[in-house]
């Protein structure tokens, strides 16, 4: 049995943030219900490439063991089914903008008169208080606010944005399951229900644990690319190889550092692991210098063995057949009933008493419409 099965979650939300959040309660049992619009549903559907006619890659992979039913919210008939599936529910998840669900009639303090268990979970770019609580926003915006992406980067460039929605999974998707999880836990206890206010903004400030308490103890202002962990040491640092291909180095500790500059011909900069800005610039031409004379698989042969926290800079195209990404089943291969084998990112989370499996494919829009409004006596 999976820890989360009997858990009911309805999900009315969009794209990344919540389906991510969804899914990670999907994987482990809950029944998850998308509730879509009937004209367009999760916008995620109709990005490229598609792999069928309402379903883009991107949304298979983020909508795997879930079922779907189509509802307008703004129709009296769709919303009297909307209220008898909330009586079934433990959790809502929505991103709409504060204030859209409460014009529905449908806000928290509507829905729990009729489920006062109910945990209702929204996700918003600000949260719902607050002078930017009704700003529109994406990933890059709320990043901007936390002081995360000033600090993305080379010195003295302009800051870069990262390939990953940092915001919307870490500072977004990721808390909105933990605040669900701890309210599950909490409604097991009080029997009554929460509202769980989840801003990416928040989410995202909160990823800054080693930088900004280092500011605010020692006065000096954190710069781009000048940071121990931001690409400000040599020890820590991504080098070029002699075939354009890239190794990472997180030789932060002397342990590492010694073992690291013995392979690769440099022992004169052991002693230089704590060196002041200036020279570990000169530091790290000095190891480019080293690095461009061998192709990565000759580095990689070299530090076979080797405890100095290197490794490879990975493409797309190679990850899938990492020994270790293999080893932890996070590529799968699954069948979907339309478009045969597809690989999947499997689930990061790892149970002792509980194994992951896709038990559905990701749902057409409102495959589950009849089968769902059915059970609810309609």
């Amino acid at each position: 049995m999976l820890p989360l099965e009997g858990i009911r979650v309805l999900d009315l939300t969009r794209l990344l943030p919540g389906p991510y959040c969804s899914l990670l309660l999907a994987d482990y049992g809950a029944d998850v219900i998308k509730v879509e619009d009937p004209k367009s549903g999760d916008y995620a559907r109709w990005y490229e490439p598609k792999v069928n006619d309402d379903q883009s890659a991107m949304f298979i992979s983020l909508n795997r063991n879930k079922r779907s039913i189509t509802l307008d919210l703004k129709d009296e008939k769709d919303k009297d089914a909307f209220i008898s599936l909330i009586k079934t529910a433990d959790v809502l998840i929505e991103s709409f903008r504060p204030g859209v669900m409460d014009r529905l009639g449908l806000g928290f303090e509507e829905l729990k008169v009729h489920n006062p268990k109910l945990i209702y979970c929204a996700i918003t770019g600000y949260g719902q208080s607050g002078p930017y609580a009704k700003e529109a926003g994406h990933d890059i915006n709320f990043l901007s606010y936390s002081g995360l992406l000033h600090l993305q980067g080379a010195p003295n460039e302009k800051p870069l944005i990262p390939s990953v929605q940092i915001g919307d999974i870490g500072g977004g998707a990721l808390m909105a399951a933990i605040g669900i999880l701890l309210a599950i836990i909490d409604a097991k206890k009080s029997n009554t229900g929460q509202f769980v206010d989840i801003s990416m903004l928040d989410g995202a400030l909160s990823w800054m644990h080693t930088i900004l308490p280092n500011y605010w103890t020692s006065g000096e202002k954190p710069n781009r690319g000048e940071l121990t962990l931001n690409g400000g040491k040599a020890c820590y640092e991504i080098y070029r190889t002699k075939d354009n291909r890239y190794i990472s180095v997180g030789a932060l500790e002397y342990k590492f550092w010694k073992n690291f500059c013995k392979v690769i011909g440099m022992e004169v900069l052991i002693e230089q692991l704590d060196e002041p800005q200036e020279q570990q610039r000169l530091m790290k031409q000095e190891v480019q210098a080293a690095i461009h004379q061998k192709t990565l698989e000759e580095w990689l042969k070299l530090f076979e063995g080797i405890d100095a926290c290197v490794s490879p800079v990975l493409t797309p195209e190679e990850l899938a057949d990492h020994p270790q990404i293999k080893h932890r089943q996070m590529i799968e291969d699954i069948t979907h009933p339309e478009v045969g084998v597809i690989k999947q990112i499997g689930n990061p989370i790892k149970l002792s008493n509980s194994t992951v499996r896709t038990r559905r494919h990701a749902p057409g829009l409102g495959e589950h419409t009849k089968e769902i409004l059915k059970d609810l006596g309609y």
